[in-house]
Formats: C-alpha cells, structure tokens, sequence
C-alpha cells in the first residue's frame, strides 16, 4: 500500500481535509476528528491527513487524562515495535490502534501499535511518524529510536536516521546498534547524494575498497584508541575535502569524545555550528550545550579533587567556588536562552524551572514548572516541582494540592512515588498536621523499610503514642 498525498485523494476527500482545517482553527475538533476518520478508513496511507487528526485529538486531549472519545485501554503489550510488521493482521491492528489514540493520544503501546500496522502496510513514513511521537513522550527510549531510525531509513531519508543515531551516540559513544544505524544511514545517504541505483552493493559502487572498510568500522564498537584515532583521521580528511557536510564535523566531535577530550569535542561542534546550515540545527545546538556544560563539570571536578588533596588550602577552596558558580550560571543562561528559542520544550522548560528553583528564584520556577506540566513526558516531575516551589514559600495547602495530583496519576509503587508521598508527607509536618504526615509515611514504610528515614519517624510517632 502506497502512501498519498492529499492531492491524489478523491475531489470529494480533499474538500471533506479542506473543511476540516478550517474546521480545526475554528476549534471544532470533533468535526476534524470524524472527517479525518472517514478519510483515513479509505485511504490509511494518506499521512498528511493522519498528522492533521493528531493535532485535533491532542487540542482535544489537553489539560485531561484521556481524550474526548472516552477513558483509554488499559492493559496493552508495551512490547518492542518491530518494522515490516508482525504476525497480526495489519487491518486489526489499525483500527484498534486508531481507537484507541481516539480516546488517549498519548497511549504509547496504541501509538506502537499504529507502527506495527503502518509496517505492516509498508508505510515507512507513517512507521516514523507513530514512532516520532512515542520519542515525544518516552525521549530516553533507546529501542523506540533504534526502530525510529530504521523507520526513517526504510522510508528514504537518511538524514533523519543519522539525527537519531547520532542523538543515541551522544548518551552512548559505543552504543554497537546505534553505531551501525549511523553506518546505514552514512552509506544510505551518500548512495542519495550520488543517485547511485541498487544494480551492486555499497561495496562495489565505492571508490576504493578501504573507504567501504571505514564505514563498516564506525558501525562497531569502538575498543582501542587506535581505532578511534583512525576513524578521527578519516573524519577530519571528509571535512577538508567536503568542508560543508555536518556529518563530518559531528564524526570528528563524537571521535574526540570517545578520546576522552571534551574541550576539542567542543570545539568541532562549535566549528559545525558556524556553518549556516549548523546555525539552525537544533541537534548541534543542544550537543553544544551539553558538551560546553560537561567541560565545565570536569574543571569543576578537578577543583574538588585539588581541594580533596589540600583540605585547609584557601585558594583551592575559591578555585572551586568559582567553578561551581561558573557551572551553576552557565547551565542557568543557556536553559534560558534554550527556553525563549524553544518555549515549546516542555522537557527544557522543566530543567530551567529546577534550575530556578535551586538558585531560590521560586516564583520564576512555578511560572516554568506550570508551563512543563503542558509535556506527558515531564509532567509528574513538574508538578512535584510545583509542590517544592509552593512549599519552599510556605504555601503549604498550594504545595498538597500539587502533590496529591503527582501520587494520584502515578500508579504503583516505585521511587517516583515514594519521593511524591515523602514530600507530601513533609509538609503536612510542616502545617502541624502530624497525624496527616505519618499516614503519608506509613504508606511508604508497608513498601519500603529502607526508604530515606521513613522508619525513623514511624518509630518517632509510636513511641509519643
């Protein structure tokens, strides 16, 4: 089955996806939803008309914990997606998946799901598309980008597998899966660039044998310095003779930090953000940032570790009071400066609000934390951040409110939730109410004995009594 472009849908289709755009900046997201529906029912392969019902059902799903059709499923396999589809018949599997992101867009097994049919249909760009927004919602998922990566590649454009690639590579330099989507996607995207056809393999359409041996390198895991060197030589030799080529530049960045040198890491990265395509490349810009905090983190380090050598030394104790100062006002600026350029990040409105809040700027942080709350991804994390903040300004009942909402969209019971009833907990100490706090407590201690000192002040409380 062939994906489509509304162009090609039936007269009477594009009229229906025409009213319903209108329909959607008018804010009538139920229309959008049924004409979307009806379309798709004839032609599932039409991606642009799929994207404008996710953004309906998201408007619609706002602010609630399922979306305007209803309560979602409960109980789906959250088992890995695998591309091409599985033994299920796709047909089923898309009209459960559609109903179930009917009800609940931001269902990932519904959105795996959708994948897996997509696959199934042999929808590559559809696969991605599901797939781009379970990254939205689970961004640290590495099996979720490795089959994102695939997706993309399946679907022609390499250059969205390098990114995910290369976004794995950067938590994990000697990720071996993520190294060889890097190497598909390298061979994949030269092989576009030159309008190379299928008659041969990679191999044989290289120019020389040792370069088709250098891209099966990269792909495998790097185990000595001396095949890092060498991949670092190659690298830099791509950027002298292809100058213009980001690609190049994140390979000499990502050898250097597998060296272990950060500080030229950065420096190749700040070199690739020069070049006007690396000015708007919002991957570059992050990895720039993060590189330029962990020097930062390392000289801070190396100031404990002086001042660990030489106890009473007082210029080793200023050294690291500069370094922690610098390191705290840096990560402050470029949160912000990440924020404004980005304010639809709510993973990085989430960081900038704990950044405030560690620093004492509490109102700023609940402006921050209220914003992330908006993200799936952050948003038990930002609402426990609004608890802190509000019981920071000893706003005690504010700061209950907030928490009691985190513990009760957090089902079972693992550290999350017990962080969650201990902070509830605490500020019902702090309002006086110490019946309230070890009833708090008390659900921690049936769980978790060990748990911070929550035996203490359950043994504190009995022995009063």
């Amino acid at each position: 089955m062939p994906e489509v472009s509304v162009a090609s849908l039936d007269p009477r289709h594009q009229k229906l996806i025409e009213n319903a755009r209108i329909a959607l900046e008018r804010g009538n997201l139920e229309y959008v939803h049924e004409v979307t529906t009806q379309v798709l029912k004839a032609q599932p392969g039409c991606l642009p008309v799929r994207r404008l019902q996710r953004v309906a059902q998201l408007r619609a799903n706002r602010g609630k914990t399922t979306g305007f059709m209803g309560k979602a499923i409960s109980g789906l396999s959250n088992a890995p997606f695998m591309f091409g589809g599985g033994k299920k018949e796709p047909s089923k599997l898309l009209e459960t998946a559609e109903t179930m992101l009917a009800k609940d867009p931001n269902n990932v097994p519904a959105l795996k799901m959708l994948a897996e049919a997509a696959g199934g249909f042999g929808l590559p760009e559809t696969v991605a598309f599901a797939l781009e927004a379970v990254r939205e919602l689970e961004p640290e998922n590495r099996g979720n980008l490795l089959a994102l990566g695939e997706a993309w590649l399946a679907a022609g454009k390499p250059t969205e597998a390098l990114k995910v690639a290369d976004e794995i590579l950067r938590d994990k330099p000697t990720d071996a899966d993520a190294q060889t989507l890097m190497r598909k996607a390298s061979v994949a995207q030269t092989v576009v660039k030159h309008s190379w056809d299928d008659q041969a393999s990679y191999r044989g359409k290289m120019r020389d044998e040792s370069q088709a041996v250098s891209l099966e390198q990269a792909a495998k895991v790097v185990s000595g310095e001396s095949m890092t060197h060498r991949l670092l030589e190659e690298a830099l030799g791509m950027v002298a003779k292809e100058p213009n080529n980001l690609n190049h530049y994140r390979g000499v960045s990502q050898a250097y930090k597998q060296l272990d040198n950060l500080d030229e890491a950065l420096v190749w990265v700040r070199k690739a953000r020069e070049l006007p395509v690396g000015k708007t490349d919002a991957a570059l810009e992050k990895q720039e940032t993060e590189l330029a905090t962990a020097v930062i983190a390392r000289h801070t380090k190396q100031a404990e570790a002086a001042l660990a050598a030489a106890p009473g030394d007082a210029a080793a104790q200023a050294k690291l009071a500069a370094a922690k100062k610098e390191l705290a006002e840096f990560k402050l600026t470029e949160s912000r400066r990440y924020v404004e350029r980005y304010p639809n990040d709510h993973p990085a409105r989430y960081t900038l609000g704990t950044l405030l809040l560690e620093t004492g700027q509490t109102d700023a942080a609940i402006a921050q934390f209220q914003q992330a709350q908006k993200g799936p991804q952050v948003r038990i994390a930002s609402l426990v951040g609004l608890g802190r903040c509000f019981k920071a300004k000893r706003l005690f009942d504010l700061a209950v409110g907030q928490l009691n909402t985190a513990k009760n969209e957090v089902s079972g019971m693992d550290d999350t939730k017990k962080d969650i009833i201990y902070e509830l907990g605490t500020c019902f100490e702090l309002m006086g109410k110490p019946d309230a706090a070890i009833e708090e407590f008390k659900i921690i201690y049936s769980e978790d004995i060990g748990f911070r000192d929550v035996a203490e002040k359950i043994n504190a409380f009995y022995s009063k009594s």
